[in-house]
């Protein structure tokens, strides 16, 4: 690659390429492959789930405290993502390559064991990529691009790892379709880490002792309420994802094949939108682009409640993909805004930290996702591919709908209380930026 590729907005999207693809196929399908497939009952898969989350809690926090502290010749983040990257390709495999005759408590165990050491590296890999963000590119010119070629490429990961995993699935099985995006991610994620160089000055930076990094960390009001409000809605995306499946078989009612051309809806014309929400970043600033996002994407889930076939799916998928484009390039431009401020009150950058608490956060939106799908299911009957209840399509229009709209509106309550900054107390050393 050339040095002019080194850095680059393109180079740091091929990581986010290249861990998407096989994080979009887990967060769709592996509840579907478990709870449908195998028929493991769905208060098991979410006792799992909710476990695993815990393992999260503890993990997330320490993690980006030890990037923060890492010191090598490498920098404080590469040596972490090199390292994560065969250990996150075999924990993938492991997740969907499940040994034929496992059933109830065996298929339990292994259902469990595979989410705590796939969430245990994802955590390592997600935190450190993530630290680089606010590093490599400073200004809010070219904090907005990065974002929206990352996005760029992160929405082709979703489409990807979403609809094209349906027809994979069918064709080879869900443990070869492991081995291929395994391997997607292990080439992707090698070029981005061999052009990826870290600043030398941030790597020399005494680090903040553990007690004082953590205190300063949640004393952060600021970051609370930014990744609080973003939990909520980040709940929505992988919640609609996981849903999507049942969703075309039980209120749709489209055959598998026809899955893939749902899931196309929404993620194909989130590419083109990116560039749209691009310029309303740049129009409105980091806050109110941030804030606008999420009135966006509550109104884009009403459409899929009205869906009953795979036309009035795909016109709703459309909507939703407009909303959800919203999302994914907003929030990038403040996170690295709060994190400046954080540099100037403190003294230290501690961009491993703040991405580690916020992912905690923000990721804490799966237990949000597997309580929705308990309570709901409960409430309409709903247990699995092999009792469905006598109202699975009720089920599942409201897991996509109505449940979605109700966490937008309280994220874009709880925004409301996260006001601008005014411009100069968030200029950083390395370019100006705007709140």
């Amino acid at each position: 690659m050339s040095r002019k590729f080194l850095n680059s907005p393109t180079a740091y999207a091929f990581g986010m390429f290249a861990m998407m693809v096989p994080s979009q196929a887990f967060s769709s399908f592996y509840t579907y492959y478990y709870n449908e497939k195998l028929g493991l009952a769905i208060g098991l898969t979410t006792l799992a789930r909710l476990i695993y989350q815990i393992w999260d809690a503890v993990n997330q926090p320490m993690a980006g405290y030890l990037s923060d502290r890492t010191r090598s010749r490498h920098g404080r983040r590469r040596p972490w993502i090199i390292g994560a990257i065969p250990l996150f390709m075999l924990t993938f495999i492991m997740v969907f390559a499940v040994p034929q005759g496992l059933h109830d408590g065996a298929l339990f165990a292994w259902f469990l064991t595979s989410l705590i050491l796939f969430e245990a590296v994802a955590t390592i890999l997600w935190v450190n990529y993530g630290a680089l963000f606010p590093e490599l590119f400073s200004g809010s010119a070219l904090r907005a691009k990065a974002s929206a070629v990352q996005q760029g490429y992160q929405i082709l990961a979703v489409l990807i790892g979403s609809a094209l995993t349906a027809t994979l699935y069918d064709a080879i099985g869900f443990g070869m379709m492991s081995v291929t995006y395994a391997v997607v991610f292990g080439v992707f994620m090698t070029i981005f880490v061999l052009n990826v160089r870290e600043d030398e000055a941030a790597s020399k930076e005494p680090p903040m002792p553990l007690r004082e990094a953590f205190r300063e960390t949640f004393k952060n009001k600021e970051l609370w309420l930014f990744y609080i409000a973003g939990s909520f809605a980040q709940t929505v995306n992988g919640l609609v994802s996981a849903a999507i499946p049942y969703y075309a078989k039980y209120v749709l009612r489209i055959p598998e094949d026809q899955v893939m051309l749902l899931m196309a809806s929404v993620f194909v014309p989130v590419i083109p939108l990116v560039a749209v929400w691009f310029y309303i970043v740049k129009k409105l600033g980091g806050y109110r682009s941030w804030r606008f996002a999420f009135l966006v994407y509550a109104l884009s889930v009403i459409p899929l409640w009205f869906a009953n076939n795979l036309a009035t799916g795909i016109a709703a998928g459309i909507c939703f993909g407009f909303g959800l484009a919203g999302f994914l390039v907003s929030p990038a431009l403040l996170s690295s805004e709060i994190i400046d401020r954080d540099a100037l009150r403190t003294g230290k950058r501690r961009e491993g930290m703040y991405t580690a608490v916020g992912g905690f956060l923000t990721r804490s939106s799966a237990l949000i996702s597997a309580l929705a799908f308990f309570i709901v299911g409960r409430i309409f009957g709903y247990v699995s591919g092999d009792d469905p209840g006598p109202h699975p399509a009720e089920t599942f229009r409201y897991l996509v709908s109505v449940v979605p709209l109700i966490l937008l509106v309280v994220s874009l309550g709880i925004s409301l209380f996260l006001k601008p900054q005014p411009v100069q107390t968030a200029t950083h050393a390395q370019g100006g930026i705007e709140a």
